[in-house]
Formats: C-alpha cells, structure tokens, sequence
C-alpha cells in the first residue's frame, strides 16, 4: 500500500465532491479538486493547506492530461480517485430531447468520466494500488422519466466500473460506483419542480440524501480496508433500488 494517499475529487467545488473532500482531508489525505467551475479555487481554499485546486475539463483528454501532471509535479501521483462531476440536463420526453443537449450530458457525465477513470488508472497500475470511486445514480438502476440522457449515462458509468474493476482485479486497485439518490445540491437548479417531487416520492426514506452520507460512504470505498470489493455498486438510494 502507498502510505501517503493522494485523493483526485472531480467536481468537487460544491455538493458530493465537496463534502467527500472534507471527509477525506479529515481522515489525513491529500485533496486536489479537478473542476472547470469558477468557485473552485475559493472551495479548496477553505478546506486549507491540505487541499489544493485544479482547472479541469474532463470532457477534454488533454485537459485532463494536464491536470494529472500538474498534480504529480505538486504532490505526487495519485492513488484515489472521486468521480463526481456531473450534469442533469434539463427534464423532458425522450422524443422531445434537444440533441445537442444529449450530448452535453453525455459528454460530461460519460466521457469525461473515460477520461478521468483512463488516467488515473494507468498511475495507479504503475504504483500497484489504487482505489477508484465513480458517482452513478439510482437513475442509471432503474430510469426516472423525462431523463433519458441523464439515466442512460449513469447507467453507462456503472457498466464502465464493472468492466474496469475487472480489469484491475488482480492488483490493489479497487474500482467501484455509487448510486445516491436525489441529494439538495445545485444539480436541483437543472431540474423542474415535477421532477423533483417525483423523485422524492421514489424514495422509502421519505427524504433526499444528504451529501455528508455519500461522502462518509464514498470515504469507506476510497479506504485502504476496501481491500477486495471491486466492480461494485454500493446503494444510496433511501431503500428505493431493487437490485
């Protein structure tokens, strides 16, 4: 095992990414945020000396590129991964659905998930360890309505994370996804009210996750005791998932 952990959190300026961010740093990690949003900078600096922040468009290999190398020349190669930026997109009918949006959502969610998860893995591969989280959805269990693009990207990661977990099995990498539900974050501001509440009533909870339950649940996959689960996907659903 490495000793010093070196945690990468795309989007972690705000909600999921953020609060795993201040999980990790409290337990003695290594934060570099990779996010193109503009409170980026501020958000790390908050957390303190222990986090640090990178501009990064993970749709653009190059870009992350750049952003793996500017983390290596800080701090060192590293040996966790949080994939948690992503989009909604707005809500309407698949036959309906603007196609430049679709791709946007794909792209951000899907690609730019490749990209982060092709980069990191091949350092991780050189050091023999790793651990590697990406942000699914319940949406890309199970499909809400008037979500098309959204669930079908989701539901493209989690396939993604088994095919690689696979591919990493016989090293200490692990390679595993979440699938929260709903949580109140600036992702709501991309959703209409009606879809909102329909989310809300899929839950048996009865309420929307809180992010500071993903993270202490994405802090435990990123672990060293994660030492054999791989290819998996851990429930964050309020009861709603069926499988």
């Amino acid at each position: 095992m490495v000793e010093k952990q070196i945690a990468v959190i795309t989007g972690a300026a705000q909600g999921i990414g953020f609060a795993v961010a201040k999980v990790l740093i409290e337990r003695g990690n290594q934060v570099v945020s990779w996010d193109i949003d503009a409170s980026n900078v501020d958000a790390m600096a908050e957390l303190g000396e222990a986090a640090f922040a990178v501009e990064c468009n993970i749709t653009d290999l190059s870009s992350v590129q750049e952003a793996y190398a500017t983390t290596c020349k800080k701090v060192g190669k590293p040996t966790i991964l949080v994939n948690s930026a992503g989009i909604a997109g707005p809500n309407a009918p698949l036959d309906t659905y603007d196609v430049d949006t679709w791709h946007k959502v794909i792209d951000i969610n899907l690609h730019g998930a490749f990209y982060v998860n092709q980069v990191c893995a091949a350092g991780m591969k050189d050091q023999g360890y790793g651990r590697i989280t990406n942000v699914a959805s319940i949406a890309g269990k199970e499909g809400n309505p008037n979500a098309s693009a959204y669930s079908a990207s989701k539901a493209a990661v989690i396939g993604m994370t088994k095919s690689l977990g696979k591919e990493l099995a016989g090293l200490d990498i692990s390679v595993n996804c979440v699938t929260p539900a709903a949580a109140r974050t600036r992702i709501f501001d991309q959703m209409s009210q009606e879809h909102i509440d329909y989310m809300l009533s899929k839950i048996p909870r009865g309420r929307f996750l809180e992010v500071e339950e993903a993270a202490k649940m994405i802090a435990w996959t990123v672990s060293p005791e994660n030492s054999f689960t791989t290819g998996a996907v851990f429930d964050l659903s309020g009861g709603r998932a069926t499988y």
